[in-house]
């Protein structure tokens, strides 16, 4: 495997691309990286969220080398940007996919862009940044570590996730077996899967087939949301487990535990979600979506 200990003196000087950083727990890693002395280069679409995070980087003493707003599953966008990070800078040492958005629904509500972007921009959009900024860091022989944010619906099969999981399952795998490829290159691979986190995320999930505004939806919402933790606690648990060589980071325990129901008591954990898919479609009870008139 990897070589332990790579990062375990922090992360002064080291190069750390980040996707996300607009916001949630892509911002939360940005600032903690750049108190830590870490030389950023940052992205994400919303630009000025992205403008506000390198301020305040900045304003911690961090250095923020280059950032630029820009959609992930653009391939050209992504591929320009390593392009011209490379032609004036070392390859990094940290590459860390984090951006990704959400959208819950059962199978007949779920539109074709719902998959779609599920796809494109938490599947895909890794994939791009992999492509362009992991032959570099390769090429330079010096290690470093690669981190891919899934999720919990990477790992369980939670109710109306079916697009969600299909993205995160995917990137979940694509990091086990770069876990073993990389190894060779003293680089390491991990796959953050959080459970609740109080991000915009949470706050804006697309849930396809139901109002948002229904007070019921509110207080499952509200539920939820009790439960998360913070952008902050969650980007100290994803450092921690890059000085470690973690594969699995969790950021809740929560999620850890279920996952090793899943995997040692397969016919309880089975009929547990049978129920709690029964309860969580009965909660919010989605509309019927009209069918297209044949033509």
């Amino acid at each position: 495997m990897a070589q332990r200990g790579v990062f375990e003196q922090g992360f002064t000087g080291k190069r750390c691309f980040l996707t996300g950083a607009a916001s949630g727990i892509g911002r939360a890693t940005a600032l903690q990286l750049a108190a830590q002395g870490a030389e950023l280069y940052l992205t994400d679409r919303d630009a000025d969220g992205l403008a506000a995070t390198v301020a305040d980087a900045r304003a911690l003493g961090g250095v923020v080398a280059a950032h630029r707003a820009l959609d992930i599953s653009d391939y050209d966008a992504v591929a320009a940007f390593a392009a011209d990070i490379h032609t004036s800078h070392p390859a990094m040492d940290i590459v860390m996919n984090i951006a990704g958005v959400s959208a819950w629904g059962t199978v007949e509500q779920l539109t074709h862009q719902h998959w779609k972007s599920m796809v494109d921009i938490n599947l895909m959009g890794p994939i791009h940044v992999i492509e362009t900024f992991l032959p570099p860091m390769v090429a330079a022989g010096h290690g470093g570590h690669l981190v891919n944010v899934s999720s919990a619906a990477g790992l369980i099969a939670l109710p109306w996730h079916a697009a969600y999981s299909a993205s995160k399952y995917g990137l979940r795998g694509l990091s086990e077996v770069l876990r073993f490829d990389l190894a060779r290159h003293r680089i390491g691979v991990s796959v953050v899967v959080p459970g609740a986190v109080k991000t915009p995320l949470v706050q804006s999930v697309q849930i396809a087939g139901v109002n948002r505004d229904d007070p019921r939806v509110q207080w499952w919402t509200r539920r939820f949301g009790g439960h998360a933790v913070s952008p902050e606690v969650a980007a100290r648990k994803i450092l921690r487990g890059i000085q470690r060589n973690r594969y699995l980071i969790y950021t809740s325990s929560d999620i850890r535990a279920l996952y090793l129901f899943k995997r040692t008591l397969w016919l309880p954990y089975s009929m547990t979600m049978t129920r709690v898919n029964v309860l969580f479609t009965r909660a919010l009870r989605p509309h019927p979506r009209p069918n297209p008139k044949r033509r």
